[in-house]
């Protein structure tokens, strides 16, 4: 009986420490990770798209979304029209939503084109572009206030082109 009690007292902590490894390997595969811009990358697209627009003679804001479209970084030139940030912001939403361009999303969509144009937070103009890196969307540019989307497109472009 006695050596059954020796064994029955080393058992127990060796059977619990399975038992919280297994935890900690059940909970590690419920983890799900992913890439994201970072401040600092954001800023830099931020500050690109703006000096293209500039270098062109346009006064712009440009905004950085994340993934899940949430603002990283913003700048308004200084004649920009302040509505430019709500558009910039929208255009970016857009490109969230769709994965892909807005002026594709909007060429592609041509069908709810309008509708979407009334979904709080998303326009469906160009001027927003993914930011990819390994085949991840990390987030998302969009730019407002060139005399047109498509120049503003052309911006966000540059600044994509300049840091990649």
């Amino acid at each position: 009986m006695h050596a059954y009690r020796k064994e029955t007292r080393l058992l127990r902590p060796m059977l619990f420490l399975m038992a919280f490894l297994f935890a900690i390997s059940a909970a590690a595969a419920d983890v799900v990770s992913f890439k994201t811009v970072s401040l600092e990358l954001a800023r830099d697209l931020a500050q690109a798209a703006v000096d293209a627009c500039r270098a062109e003679g346009y006064q712009v804001t440009a905004i950085v979304v994340n993934r899940s479209g949430d603002a990283q970084a913003m700048l308004r030139d200084s004649m920009a029209p302040r509505y430019t940030m709500q558009i910039a912001r929208e255009k970016a939403e857009a490109v969230i939503l769709s994965g892909v361009a807005s002026s594709e999303f909007r060429r592609n969509r041509q069908d709810i084109r309008m509708e979407m144009n009334h979904v709080q937070g998303i326009l469906v103009l160009e001027g927003g572009l993914p930011i990819r890196s390994g085949g991840s969307m990390l987030g998302a540019l969009g730019v407002s206030g060139a005399p047109g989307g498509e120049k503003d497109e052309a911006c966000a472009q540059a600044a994509l082109n300049k840091l990649q």
